[in-house]
């Protein structure tokens, strides 16, 4: 069995694993749409994955690297952020957390977008996964051809 396979197995590894962190932050970031006090004060803030390009730097990336000129690349998650945008301003003079002119600070979420993301995460995670898969059944038969079976 060549390198190749092995690492085509741990790089849908790694996808899956980042996928399935981006699938924790939009579950997270549903279930406090209405959170409006946190630890750190004020309304919870949406949570945003960003990734980043990563260059395999193992001997299979280097070979290919040579073959075709270039690097192969790989996906990172390099942090999870806050998003910047403002709380949205409900009015609502009855909220405990409501200011003098009774409006409160909600959560910059919009739970439309969230529900496109986790979509969109999860036919990733899907793909990934299907792929994942194919290079097991691929490893087994190699193993099989191996035997002389």
């Amino acid at each position: 069995m060549s390198l190749s396979v092995f690492k085509a197995i741990e790089l849908s590894g790694r996808a899956l694993s980042i996928q399935r962190t981006r699938l924790d932050m939009v579950s997270a970031n549903l279930a406090n749409t209405q959170t409006t006090r946190t630890p750190e004060g004020g309304p919870y803030r949406r949570q945003n994955a960003i990734l980043a390009s990563d260059v395999a730097r193992e001997p299979f990336g280097e070979m290919l690297r040579n073959e075709l000129g270039e690097p192969i690349q790989t996906v990172a998650l390099q942090e999870v952020v806050a998003d910047p945008a403002p709380p949205r301003m409900v009015y609502d003079p009855g909220h405990p957390d409501a200011n003098p002119a009774g409006y409160v600070a909600m959560p910059n979420i919009n739970a439309v977008e969230e529900m496109v993301d986790l979509v969109t995460i999860m036919r990733s995670y899907q793909a990934n996964l299907s792929a994942f898969s194919s290079l097991q059944e691929m490893a087994n038969r190699s193993l099989t051809i191996g035997r002389g079976s």
